[in-house]
């Protein structure tokens, strides 16, 4: 039997919810079996010690950069942000993979017009915002990312995959595996694989009539089922 695929998605405490929404649409679509591991600070103390940047608006800011390292950089795995929302079969994302490319992501022309997101956080402005918020390693051609350099390297150069050679082995994965929640054109949801609710999502208050927030209460709900209990309506959850 074919090993389950990978997924690692990052876990900040403030968007727990998020992070279990996220896992059980991936498992509720996915055709093959999923192993899911959050990249979370607490289970890696061993491993990242560097210091909090004010820059970074999240507990995996650069922890991400450490999933081919926890794969003894050998085969294939996913990050993922946890303020996502998958209504595809991860599957189709591992399909992309490409052997000329180290890792691939969807390329953003990413602008932001605040310079704060959710929770106050900073929403800082740089080349390749957004590209690594979902990557998809080759993890042997990834063997830069050490604990070390990963612990040492400026903020920027790791987003922006100054540890590769060149952009030459960053390849293209399509929008729909990210895109952006009332950043690009809201368009219908049944088009996307991915909804990234990147600015905040519904689970905020800020946020919580942002595009595809019913979409994200009906997979909450489907989360947090249980037979005896919690069985009630959607508007009532929300």
């Amino acid at each position: 039997m074919t090993p389950p695929l990978r997924v690692f998605i990052g876990y900040d405490h403030a968007e727990s919810v998020a992070f279990h929404t996220l896992c059980s649409s991936i498992w509720r679509h996915a055709s093959v079996p999923v192993a899911i591991t959050p990249i979370s600070l607490h289970t890696l103390a061993d491993v990242l010690d560097r210091p909090r940047d004010p820059m970074q608006s999240n507990e995996f800011a650069f922890s991400r950069f450490l999933v081919p390292y926890l794969c003894g950089y050998e085969g294939r795995a996913v990050f993922m942000d946890c303020d996502m929302l998958v209504s595809d079969d991860i599957l189709n994302l591992f399909a992309y993979a490409d052997d000329d490319y180290a890792v691939q992501v969807v390329k953003h022309n990413h602008v932001p017009e605040t310079t704060v997101k959710y929770l106050g956080t900073t929403q800082t402005k740089y080349e390749k915002k957004n590209w690594t918020s979902v990557m998809l390693f080759n993890c042997a051609e990834c063997k830069a990312l050490t604990p070390e350099y990963v612990n040492t390297a400026p903020g920027l150069d790791l987003h922006q995959f100054k540890w590769l050679e060149g952009d030459h082995r960053i390849g293209d994965l399509p929008l729909e595996w990210n895109f952006l929640v009332d950043y690009y054109p809201t368009r219908d949801y049944a088009t996307i694989s991915n909804a990234h609710f990147t600015e905040g999502g519904p689970y905020f208050q800020a946020y919580r009539d942002c595009s595809y927030s019913r979409e994200w209460w009906d997979a909450f709900y489907y989360m947090r089922h249980c037979t005896e209990g919690t069985d009630k309506p959607r508007s009532e959850v929300a």
